[in-house]
């Protein structure tokens, strides 16, 4: 018998029910996880222009932070797809990433703070995302407890 067999019958609601709590559950991308997306989205846009131009015009000036902005650009393209595509793959993927880039965002903040002169240029996550108003260092925290929260709703 297939599902479409049983959803016609009084007999197993519970197949009509378990789908739109299915969808609500993993649709990363409504609600605050739409704000997310949008955040995301512009700096996906925003970190991937920032280090393409600053590639072209001076790449010998501060390498080091201009691959740091091109894997920053790659980081947050990634989030905004995954909560984009939804899923539990996608929202653990999202999760991961979420991680990872706190991580960079830390370890990068430190390190411009610990020894600026290893960076001539400031990256997206220098000074932990100061010229950003702390935005990379907000938006990962936020996107991790939005993650977890989407997979209990």
């Amino acid at each position: 018998m297939s599902d479409t067999d049983r959803t016609g019958t009084p007999a197993s609601p519970a197949p009509q029910q378990d789908a739109p709590q299915q969808k609500q559950q993993f649709d990363l991308g409504t609600g605050p996880g739409r704000v997310l997306v949008w955040f995301y989205g512009v700096f996906t846009v925003a970190a991937a222009s920032r280090s393409i131009v600053e590639m072209i015009l001076d790449f010998g000036k501060a390498p080091l932070a201009y691959v740091l902005s091109a894997v920053a650009a790659v980081v947050y393209g990634f989030i905004t797809y995954s909560l984009v595509r939804g899923g539990e793959k996608a929202r653990r993927a999202a999760l991961v990433c979420c991680a990872a880039e706190l991580a960079g965002v830390l370890i990068v903040g430190t390190w411009t703070r610990l020894e600026p002169s290893a960076f001539p240029d400031s990256t997206v996550w220098s000074g932990f995302g100061m010229g950003y108003l702390f935005i990379p260092v907000i938006l990962p925290v936020t996107g991790m407890i939005w993650l977890r929260r989407a997979r209990r709703a």
